[in-house]
Order: structure tokens, then C-alpha cells, then sequence
């Protein structure tokens, strides 16, 4: 069988150092590069063209999701899987649609890791059922416009619907008017459980 070449992508050493650990017992698994931000992940893509590449999306400098779509850009048949804390569906989507062909939590990695990366190798796709059914849910559900989540984030921030209006240009009324259709969307009881489930579903980071 052929040796699996991984490269591995977190800015957390002690993350990588775990992952090579975890698969240092496969004898068909190598991980021939790390890197901890955006940047040199694309560099060390580049260098060493690796057959699977684990890239966390919260990165330094640049972050997973752009890095993924630079690395795509360059070489469409890059096998990559994304590496997170979070299950929030808008983070799924975005992933999938940059061209992540697996979405694996970093609190399942000892348990799956071996068997991903190998049906990755294979040509397979790898979304665990608790994401695909996340993803499922959003794609039937109405989306925020990019000023509601511009809304929420600063809602997130403690602000006021005046403070708002005023950092946007915007009315009062107007955002009373973008809150109430956030919390409509949302399924939202409030401000505060609107937030709580746009940071959940990683329509807004906190």
C-alpha cells in the first residue's frame, strides 16, 4: 500500500504534536510537513504537495478558509479536511464550498483521524452525520443579509440599537427593524439567544 503523505495545519504545537502522535502507529501514514498560519500552509503545499492536508480554520495571519480556496485555486485536486472546534453550519458550508472534502471536530481526531485521512487517500468525502445534519437545517433556513450580520456582530459587542445606527449610518428604527428580522430568522426569544446562536452556527465569531 502506498504511503499517505499529511500535511498538518494549527497554529497550536501541542495540536500537531497530538496529531503526529495519534498517527505515528500507522505504518501507511506520514506526516511529511506542518505549518501554523494560512501563509506557510500555502507555501508548504506548494513545497510538498502533500496527499492530505488537516487545516484548522482559526489561523494566524490568514485563516484556514482562505488559505483552503488559494490552495484549491492552484491545485483543484487537493485533498483537504478541515480541523475544528466548532459544529456551526455556516463554517460546514463555507468549508465545503472552498473545497474541504471532510470536516472533522478536534474532539473526535483520536477516535476518527486514521480512518478519515485513509478514506480521504481513497478519494472519498468525510462529514460526520451531527455536521451533514447541521448543514441540512441551514440549507432551509431563510439566510442573514450581510448587514444582519453586521447587525449581530455589533449587537455581540454589547451595543445598543442607537450606538448601531450610529456606527453604521444608519436609524434607529431601521435597526430595530434588521434586529426583529435577525431574530425572526434566527428562531431567536431575544438579543442575547440571537447571539448565542449566530456564534453556534459561526455566522458571527465572538
Amino acid at each position: 500500500m502506498p504511503l499517505i503523505r499529511v500535511l498538518v495545519v494549527d497554529d497550536h504545537p501541542l495540536l500537531r504534536e497530538g496529531i503526529k502522535a495519534v498517527l505515528a502507529g500507522s505504518h501507511d501514514i506520514q506526516v511529511v510537513g506542518e505549518a501554523g498560519n494560512g501563509h506557510e500552509a500555502i507555501a508548504a503545499y506548494r513545497l510538498l504537495q502533500p496527499d492530505v492536508t488537516l487545516m484548522d480554520l482559526q489561523l494566524p495571519e490568514l485563516d484556514g478558509m482562505e488559505a483552503i480556496r488559494a490552495i484549491r485555486a492552484d491545485f483543484p485536486q487537493a485533498c483537504i479536511a478541515i480541523l475544528t472546534t466548532y459544529r456551526g453550519d455556516v463554517r460546514a458550508l463555507h468549508a465545503i464550498r472552498a473545497g474541504a472534502q471532510a470536516y472533522l471536530l478536534k474532539s473526535t481526531l483520536r477516535k476518527e483521524l486514521t480512518e478519515v485521512i485513509r478514506a480521504l487517500a481513497a478519494g472519498e468525502r468525510h462529514i460526520p452525520p451531527e455536521i451533514a445534519a447541521d448543514v441540512a437545517r441551514a440549507l432551509g433556513r431563510e439566510a442573514l443579509s450581510a448587514r444582519e450580520v453586521e447587525v449581530l456582530q455589533c449587537v455581540a459587542q454589547g451595543q445598543a440599537n442607537k450606538q448601531i445606527g450610529t456606527q453604521l449610518g444608519l436609524s434607529e428604527d431601521t435597526i430595530k427593524g434588521h434586529v426583529r428580522s435577525i431574530m425572526d430568522k434566527l428562531g431567536a426569544n431575544n438579543r442575547t439567544h440571537a447571539v448565542s446562536i449566530g456564534i453556534e452556527r459561526g455566522i458571527i465569531t465572538f
